[in-house]
């Protein structure tokens, strides 16, 4: 039996790899241990429903700010990811299980106990699933505006990338607020990064959103110290802005263990400023760029300081 506590069974196309040691984290990076009241009531609600969250699949470092506040991403359709990518600490390998039709049931309920504002919904990537777990999604969304009709729904999904065209439509025609999907990292290190997508189906994926429902937040997220140099990070704010996308994230890449992608460098507040400066001065909506910024981080606060930007453009 696979014991996804175990790094080397989390990751077995990693275990014989080598080690990449980090470096020493900078006095920026680090964060609190989650403790308080908050993080432990979000944390049984999540056991009692028997769902996963991303905040402790991907380790996230600001689960404890979080969860303390009663914020948690949901992750759907299973805790075992088809792809590989280097940077992500969830689990990879074949699901050992179908898709749960009850979850988007459970999901719907644990968001209405918790009183959320704003939710996010991701997963892992279904490759083995035709359409990538597209109507899994829907039917999440559904369930949400039943159960939580005053929520806003934010949706992180996979790329969609061996299904047909429909299933992107599907997503849509359920009508989240927000749509993001992450282009993760510049084109020129896909291949050792994100070795299973590609960078522009990625963005093209996001440019179709927008033509299927102009209507609708498009959102989409970079990590930087992986490697890549400023101007290649410039290109990509381009890149996304040629696609109509509303909202960039970018953040600081953390290395889950030793046997994952290395940390290049660890990217100075003052170079996250200067990234925040130039995404609006090419016109995003909204624009996080801070070392602990993560997609979701803050993400109920930003959809409500998206919609203030896009009134105020409008006139």
């Amino acid at each position: 039996m696979r014991d996804l506590k175990i790094s080397e069974q989390r990751h077995p196309e990693k275990a014989k790899g080598p080690d990449n040691p980090q470096p020493k984290k900078p006095a920026w990076i680090r964060v609190k241990a989650p403790v308080g009241q908050g993080y432990q009531e979000t944390r049984k609600i999540m056991r009692e429903h028997k769902l996963v969250t991303v905040c402790e699949e991907a380790g996230c470092p600001n689960v404890g700010e979080c969860w303390n506040q009663g914020h948690a991403t949901m992750m759907i359709m299973g805790e075992v990811c088809t792809r590989a990518c280097t940077f992500c600490n969830i689990a990879t390998g074949k699901p050992p299980e179908g898709l749960d039709a009850f979850e988007p049931g459970r999901v719907a309920d644990a968001v209405k106990k918790l009183g959320l504002n704003h939710v996010v919904v991701t997963s892992v990537d279904r490759d083995d699933i035709k359409d990538g777990g597209a109507e899994h999604f829907a039917q999440t969304i559904r369930a949400l505006r039943k159960q939580a009709p005053n929520t806003t729904i934010e949706i992180l999904t996979p790329d969609f990338i061996r299904c047909d065209p429909e299933a992107l439509e599907v997503v849509v025609a359920a009508k989240p607020d927000v749509f993001n999907h992450n282009l993760e990292t510049v084109p020129g290190l896909y291949p050792e990064v994100r070795p299973g997508a590609r960078y522009y189906h990625s963005l093209r994926l996001l440019q179709r959103v927008k033509e299927l429902d102009p209507t609708m937040f498009t959102k989409s997220g970079i990590m930087v110290g992986l490697g890549e140099d400023r101007q290649a990070v410039y290109q990509v704010m381009d890149d996304m802005r040629a696609a109509n996308i509303d909202f960039i994230t970018i953040g600081q890449y953390l290395q889950p263990t030793l046997k994952h992608h290395r940390v290049d460098r660890f990217v100075t507040p003052e170079e996250f400023a200067s990234y925040e400066q130039a995404a609006k001065g090419k016109g995003f909506l909204m624009v996080s760029a801070t070392p602990l910024t993560r997609s979701s981080y803050h993400a109920g606060d930003d959809f409500a300081k998206m919609q203030k930007a896009r009134l105020a453009a409008n006139g």
